[in-house]
């Protein structure tokens, strides 16, 4: 039950961040996709992008694929939780002990990264080519996966499980400053038997920003390459330039070659942006759900014994 809560109110939250966000995502995931010479970058900064979209009357297209991404990120944000709730109960039963250590948090927060990105590949890959294509040119869920083999579906799947880092770190450190702050609650409360601590949402968002600035730090370079890799082809392209950057090291080459050491980080700024509001909001609002879920799981779950109850009866 408490990991089915888990798993609900994370989904839910990434569900509302991922709409609210998502114009700014697909600005971001554009950027970051182009690969030129600095001289003839078509966009120079994010907000290019932007003005693209509305000088071509094509404002909508900043939501080109928002039903596989929220689709996507429902799926993903429901079986990371559930499983990094499973795996964190299943490690304090068998060690026996009250509290997840630092080294441990990441281990079981990477090995529920790795189960999501497994069953969930998919569809990133497909949502990144939807945002990747020319405005008012990007195809559907269906044909957009159609039109590639299954290896092609699994683009990028190396390293997006070398990007579980990413969550891990942050989930961790938000888990740490979580822990210490409503610590500091309970001891400034310990003689009030009936105080609970718990996040306010600011204290929440705040938090979640932090912990996902250090996150996206840490593994950008990592996430550029993602994106080049998983992004649909270019005009300009021709299938020699298009399968050399569908490997981590052709992304690697073809940034260093084209952008030189700058182009590691471009786009860092949009990403932290976009992530670390993301992220925040999903948080917040997880943190502000769960107790409301937990009631309607029991509720649920009184509702079936009740009803199964009856039918036995009759």
């Amino acid at each position: 039950m408490e990991s089915l809560v888990e798993a609900t109110s994370g989904a839910v939250g990434s569900l509302v961040s991922t709409t609210i966000l998502y114009p700014l995502d697909t600005c971001k995931t554009k950027y970051q996709a182009e690969n030129r010479a600095h001289n003839y970058q078509k966009y120079r900064k994010i907000s290019d992008v932007l003005w693209e979209a509305i000088s071509t009357g094509r404002v909508l297209s900043l939501y080109q694929g928002l039903g596989t991404k929220n689709f996507q990120s429902f799926i993903s944000s429901f079986i990371y939780f559930y499983g990094y709730s499973f795996f964190k109960r299943l490690y304090l039963k068998k060690s026996g002990s009250n509290s997840i250590g630092t080294k441990a948090n990441l281990i079981l927060a990477a090995a529920s990264g790795a189960c999501t990105v497994i069953v969930t590949q998919p569809l990133d890959t497909a949502s990144s080519k939807m945002q990747t294509s020319a405005f008012g040119k990007s195809k559907g869920l269906w044909k957009t996966l159609s039109e590639n083999t299954w290896s092609e579906a699994f683009d990028g799947l190396g390293i997006s499980l070398l990007l579980t880092a990413n969550p891990s770190i942050q989930y961790t450190v938000f888990d740490q400053l979580k822990q210490r702050l409503l610590k500091e609650k309970m001891s400034k409360n310990r003689d009030d038997v009936s105080f609970r601590a718990a996040l306010s949402a600011f204290s929440a968002f705040l938090l979640g920003a932090i912990s996902k600035c250090i996150a996206t730090c840490v593994t950008y370079p990592a996430i550029r390459c993602k994106v080049m890799i998983q992004s649909a082809e270019s005009d300009e392209e021709d299938e020699a330039q298009t399968n050399s950057r569908k490997t981590i090291l052709g992304a690697l080459r073809a940034i260093w070659k084209k952008e030189g050491a700058f182009g590691f980080v471009k786009g860092l700024q949009a990403q932290i942006l976009k992530t670390v509001l993301s992220s925040a909001l999903l948080l917040m609002i997880k943190e502000k759900i769960t107790k409301t879920t937990w009631v309607l799981m029991i509720a649920l779950k009184k509702f079936m014994f009740i009803t199964s109850t009856r039918l036995k009866n009759s």
